[in-house]
């Protein structure tokens, strides 16, 4: 997943299979992009106000337990002032809820002092009954998206997917799932106003059509290619391609035996960082990769593959700071009941010759249940991500994975 929530395992088979993509299946979450949830720890809740404080503030939740019985992997468009967003709508009248994730857009709404209060009205996007995960802005044409997409209910005998043991930790490849996109009409609008009324939103395209599973999609950050994971239906492998998007073809950049998933582009374009079973030991590790390019600047492999984790522990979804020096990404470090954030040098530019072990590394999150999929506003004003920190609904037994923003105060590991 890049993504999505499919990101104890319970709470990272949803998130993997969102950051790297929640799709359908499993605990919810991403893959980057589901989620799960996990159980909440025997010990004294944590003040995740108090021990948070210095490095967040603000908090804002953007999307309710009324409203959706799971919501996660989302990401700000290039102004900050949109998001995407995959969700399953609770349901009104009583019946059972989707079986899998839709995707949305929202806008962010505001107050006089222009701080975050919650969000607009949602856009859906996805077709009912669709499977979706991993939805990404265009970095230069905001009301343009991506995500992917089953475009139709997918069939019932899938492969059998990720699974860690006999736990509930599992996401699903749909084999119908590709990489879609579209224009939101709204969004359009609202960076438009005074431009002539378009659809709302038109059935999702493929940008393409490949034998198996196809998600966990990013743009680089001048939109002329977007990062993918593609999964083998067959033997259940995962690689890394790069669509040309005007030359319409693929090339291979991360093939190495295992899942790798949940890639995106680094600020400038020049890097790529992903989390990887490399292993095989069912513990994500993450990863950079400095990208090599042909004559023409398209990317055409890798120079050099860098470890960022080197643990016993379950890391995913990793995403760039805006400045490119860091990168936040999930983690089962604290336990595999209670995921968090972190954030991590990257082993780039002066700190590419340091190993994992010497990485500067700091702890963003403090609360009970599930943290992660976390990603950065343009600006590097605001993060947001997943998280079960917020109320209970009716009778449920904890809360469920819902968006959430705040404003940041310190997030660099070196700090």
């Amino acid at each position: 997943m890049r993504h999505l929530f499919n990101r104890s395992f319970a709470v990272v088979s949803a998130l993997l299979a969102m950051a790297g993509c929640a799709v359908a299946g499993g605990e919810q979450d991403h893959s980057g992009h589901a989620h799960g949830g996990a159980a909440a720890p025997e010990s004294a809740p944590l003040d995740w106000h108090a021990e948070e404080s210095g490095i967040l503030r603000n908090y804002v939740q953007l999307t309710s337990e009324k409203d959706y019985v799971k919501a996660g992997e989302a990401y700000f468009d290039p102004t900050g002032s949109w998001i995407i967003f995959q969700a399953v709508p609770r349901p009104t009248d009583g019946s059972a809820p989707d079986q899998h994730y839709s995707m949305f857009v929202a806008k962010l709404t505001h107050d006089s002092l222009g701080a975050v209060t919650g969000l607009g009205e949602p856009v859906l996007l996805s077709e009912p009954g669709s499977a979706n995960t991993c939805g990404f802005f265009h970095p230069t044409e905001p009301s343009r998206v991506i995500f992917g997409s089953t475009v139709t209910p997918p069939a019932d005998n899938q492969p059998a997917g990720y699974q860690r043991g006999s736990s509930k930790y599992n996401w699903q490849f749909p084999v119908e799932m590709e990489v879609v996109s579209g224009v939101v009409g709204a969004v359009h609008q609202d960076h438009n106003p005074t431009t002539h009324q378009i659809k709302a939103w038109d059935l999702p395209a493929p940008l393409w059509s490949r034998p198996g599973y196809d998600a966990e999609c990013g743009y680089s950050p001048d939109g002329k290619f977007i990062v993918y994971t593609q999964v083998d239906a067959k033997t259940g492998d995962g690689d890394l391609y790069v669509f040309d998007v005007e030359k319409k073809t693929h090339t291979a950049l991360v093939t190495e035996k295992g899942y790798d998933g949940g890639p995106f582009f680094s600020p400038d374009g020049k890097w790529i960082t992903y989390r990887s079973d490399r292993r095989g030991d069912n513990m994500l590790q993450v990863f950079v990769a400095e990208l090599s390019f042909d004559s023409n600047g398209s990317p055409n492999g890798i120079k050099r593959e860098l470890k960022v984790t080197d643990n016993e522990q379950v890391n995913w979804a990793p995403f760039w700071s805006p400045d490119g020096e860091y990168l936040i990404y999930a983690t089962s470090e604290v336990s595999h009941r209670n995921y968090e954030v972190f954030s991590i040098e990257a082993p780039v530019g002066a700190a590419s010759n340091k190993a994992p072990g010497e990485l500067a590394k700091r702890r963003i999150t403090s609360a009970d249940g599930f943290d992660g999929l976390p990603v950065f506003s343009s600006d590097g004003s605001m993060m947001m991500w997943t998280s079960q920190r917020g109320g209970l609904f009716g009778d449920e037994e904890r809360p469920t994975s819902q968006v959430w923003v705040a404003e940041i105060v310190s997030l660099d590991p070196r700090d």
